[in-house]
């Protein structure tokens, strides 16, 4: 049964955070956090897709570690925006 609070809550990680550059309207976000020369692989999304302007980085073992997002107002919940660290 709802509270009544219409706000979504959000899913976090203990270790996620969110940095926006709100001029150049990017967004990274930290699945965890990442050591200078962690980032092994970048996967870019493909031009004519929705995915274009996102990009994956994965660490040595393959697992998913932050996710680079161009033109994040228009992709990302505000509120999660709004949380950001700003760059």
């Amino acid at each position: 049964m709802s509270s009544g609070n219409n706000a979504q809550q959000l899913p976090t990680m203990p270790s996620m955070r969110v940095e926006y550059d709100e001029q150049a309207d990017m967004a990274y976000i930290y699945l965890r956090e990442i050591e200078p020369g962690g980032v092994a692989s970048t996967a870019p999304g493909w031009p004519g897709t929705e995915a274009f302007g996102v990009n994956l980085d994965f660490d040595a073992e393959g697992q998913l570690i932050g996710i680079e997002v161009d033109a994040a107002s228009s992709r990302l919940p505000a509120e999660l925006l709004a949380t950001a660290e700003r760059l």
